[in-house]
């Protein structure tokens, strides 16, 4: 992963090309340096579902371990952004339905974007 400084008001940040940023359950993709997000998700109020958001919207809900629904369309990310969070979505899904922790969750996503063409966000940056 190439890192190459961008300009801010008043510091110079290091921003990866490609990655995902993790923020406690929230996380960006970082594609072309520019980030996407924050996708997150939060358990319905009978605690039977989980709903998906991005920037705190909703745009899709886990019903159960077979159901999950979810459409980005609306807000017209870039191919690569919507692949790469449709894997960390599903790895999620599974991860909060079958208790894995924090860390399990991120080697499973970085296992499974790898394993999908995308292992150039499986590097898990800490900016």
């Amino acid at each position: 992963m190439s890192l190459e400084p961008i300009s801010s008001d008043s510091t110079n940040l290091r921003r990866p090309a490609r990655g995902i940023r993790w923020e406690d359950s929230r996380f960006w993709v970082i594609h072309r340096r520019r980030e996407y997000g924050p996708f997150d998700y939060e358990w319905s109020h009978d605690l039977h579902g989980v709903t998906l958001l991005y920037r705190g919207q909703k745009f899709g809900e886990i019903c159960n371990g077979c159901e999950l629904f979810a459409d980005l369309k609306e807000f017209q990310l870039p191919f690569a952004v919507s692949e790469v969070a449709t894997v960390a979505i599903g790895c999620i899904s599974f991860s909060v339905l079958h208790g894995l922790s924090l860390d399990e969750r991120k080697r499973l996503i970085s296992f499974r974007l790898t394993k999908h063409g995308y292992s150039e966000f499986a590097l898990l940056p800490t900016l």
